[in-house]
């Protein structure tokens, strides 16, 4: 008899292909069940290796071993005539097409159920529409802490007082029955003596808690109070005296009593959920003002690098004190990216960053955004967080359904990237959706403006657009948002009513000339626009890669762009940067993908749509 007919006698055969089915299928749910558990990477890899390690075990078994009604029995043992393999045989037939349905039942399921194909562009909501579900639905458990009153003058008595109002907004927000407004809005009516009600119009919601505290010493008061905006009738107010040491107490308390007097029903499992929110830790919490402080800075007033490195002094503080906060690494983490970002565009001149800094840049950002995802208060919160880190490092096996997971986690957070990558990948529609609710809960964040209007015009809703823009400039002016009001009007046609607001708006020159460039690509005039082209290349951005290959996409100058995008690619950090530059162009594919290997291969293995819609006309790019 030969080999393989003995193997197929043992049922060897069988029993390989039957472990070989069980095991893949035992590796898609362990995938499933470690992502939505927050598990690290490495338990599904030990996890994998053991089901191959098994492989060649089992068959060994297989081949030495046989099933007799008495059981198990070495096969020299089994007297030929007496051997029921054959019937063995016919069991693991069933069982091998028993498997395989439950396999095809879970590829669909995984395929067409928790990672659907990018939609494509519907007919856009009416503007009226949106505006209903941005201003007036208004629940009637929605609070916006403003941010407590510092009325002692300790050189940190400020820090404390804001310290103590974001652990009391962080605590409210985990609770499911109650809208509360993010802190970038509730901390922008600090100092400003407005009105309640007016306060409460502009934040959208039905309540306002204020307060003060004062130090003195180890001594601690503070004053709160639940104001029903309407009215401005009190539902609750309570001063708290105690020591410093009992300010984690006086600030659970708080949130509780608030909650309480909200008509929200407080059990155990949401009282936890509450005390996790936060620092927990006094001296972390005012730390971690001091470096969002620099942090806001450095991304407007000051050098973002210089202010960054700045903020993380503090950050490194908060991560030794209270390493169990997810939110200080991804703030921590923005330094690198911005360093790992700069060094991939700045082929052409030498920038202000020491070498060294740039070699680690990228470890460092990983292992910040792994320790976020993994000290994650919420699963909804990890799965914003792990989209984020499978695009940074370059992990894009997976992420349409990552996209799709984090698109659906309810409450108003955000991540870094996932607008970005919603649009440049076909999820739009669902962004725009998901930023109408961080609109409720942030709207005098500029950047949440930013990235309604922009996801609005991916769509190809150019009215939607500007008027996002066009309000988002009045509730929240921001020089991104000014950025997007002009391509809105570009977009729309309303040429001459862009310039007038690149001359009344934009204060950088660089960037002034940049949306000229943008009109007169949308003009379709080529002389004037490589003139343009020549004049920005001579601004301090025009002597990178970034803006002038965007800018060479508008105008149609395809080797150039194409030269750029291939210098970009082969850095570690180009696939991300060359993702970026596809948003900011919103002109389709920037360049021919043949010139971006590593980009090319990075779409392949997370099977993503390429290349994105256009949100206008360029007449001068074909193709």
């Amino acid at each position: 008899m030969s080999l393989f007919a003995e193997l197929k006698r043992r049922n060897v055969v069988r029993v390989g292909i039957a472990y070989a089915v069980i095991a893949w299928v035992v590796a898609q749910i362990a995938e499933f069940a470690f992502e939505n558990f927050g598990a690290p990477d490495w338990v599904l890899k030990t996890v994998v290796v053991l089901l191959l390690l098994g492989l060649p075990v089992i068959l060994v078994f297989a081949w030495a071993f046989e099933l007799t009604p008495e059981g198990l029995k070495r096969e020299k043992d089994v007297d030929r005539s007496q051997s029921i393999t054959s019937q063995t045989g016919h069991k693991l037939d069933r069982t091998i097409i028993a498997v395989l349905v439950v396999a095809l039942a879970w590829f669909a399921w995984d395929k067409f159920g928790t990672e659907s194909k990018p939609e494509a562009v519907a007919e856009p909501a009416p503007a009226s529409e949106v505006q209903e579900i941005v201003r007036t639905e208004v629940s009637e458990k929605s609070v916006a802490v403003l941010p407590f009153v510092a009325m002692s003058s300790g050189p940190d008595d400020e820090y404390f007082a804001d310290g103590l109002t974001e652990e009391i907004l962080n605590s409210l927000a985990q609770l499911p029955e109650l809208l509360v407004t993010a802190r970038t809005s509730a901390f922008s009516f600090k100092g400003q003596d407005i009105p309640i009600q007016e306060i409460a119009a502009v934040l959208g919601v039905k309540h306002v808690v204020e307060g003060s505290v004062r130090r003195s010493g180890d001594r601690l008061r503070v004053t709160a109070q639940l104001i029903r905006a309407n009215d401005g009738f009190h539902m609750w107010s309570e001063n708290f005296d105690s020591s410093s040491k009992d300010t984690i107490a006086v600030q659970e308390s708080i949130a509780e009593k608030i909650a309480s007097a909200m008509d929200v029903i407080l059990d155990e499992r949401k009282r936890e959920a509450m005390k996790k929110a936060g620092l927990r830790d006094v001296e972390a919490f005012t730390l971690y003002q001091k470096g969002i402080e620099v942090y806001e800075r450095a991304h407007g007033e000051i050098d973002t690098i210089d202010g960054l490195r700045q903020a993380n002094v503090y950050f490194e503080q908060v991560k030794e004190r209270a390493p169990h906060f997810s939110q200080v690494y991804l703030d921590h983490s923005d330094l690198f990216v911005h360093i790992l970002s700069d060094d991939s565009v700045n082929a052409y001149r030498e920038i202000p960053v020491p070498e060294d800094e740039v070699a680690g840049a990228y470890a460092i950002a990983i292992a910040d955004y792994e320790a976020a995802a993994r000290y994650a208060q919420t699963p909804d919160f990890r799965s914003l967080t792990e989209v984020d880190l499978a695009f940074v490092s370059g992990n894009w096996r997976g992420l349409g359904g990552r996209i799709e997971r984090a698109l659906d986690a309810p409450g108003c957070d955000d991540s870094n990237w996932l607008s970005i990558i919603s649009d440049i990948f076909g999820y739009s529609e669902r962004y725009l959706e998901r930023s109408h609710r961080i609109l409720a809960c942030d709207p005098r964040r500029s950047l949440s403006w930013f990235n309604s209007a922009r996801s609005a015009l991916r769509l190809g809703d150019k009215v939607e657009a500007l008027r996002l823009a066009r309000e988002g400039s009045a509730t929240a002016p921001g020089a991104w948002l000014n950025f997007e009001l002009i391509r809105a009007l570009v977009a729309n046609g309303l040429r001459e009513e862009a310039r007038q607001e690149i001359a009344s708006r934009i204060r950088e020159d660089w960037m002034a000339e940049l949306l000229e460039t943008l009109v007169l690509a949308q003009e379709g005039d080529q002389v004037a626009f490589d003139k343009a082209y020549r004049e920005f290349l001579t601004t301090e951005s025009g002597e990178e890669l970034y803006w002038p290959m965007i800018v060479s996409a508008w105008g149609g100058h395809r080797e150039e762009a194409n030269r750029m995008a291939a210098i970009i690619d082969q850095h570690h950090f180009g696939s991300v940067t060359l993702a970026q530059i596809t948003q900011w162009c919103a002109c389709g594919g920037p360049w021919d993908l043949e010139a971006t290997p590593m980009f090319a291969a990075e779409l392949k293995e997370g099977n993503l749509s390429w290349p994105p819609r256009p949100v206008m006309e360029y007449p001068l790019k074909g193709w």
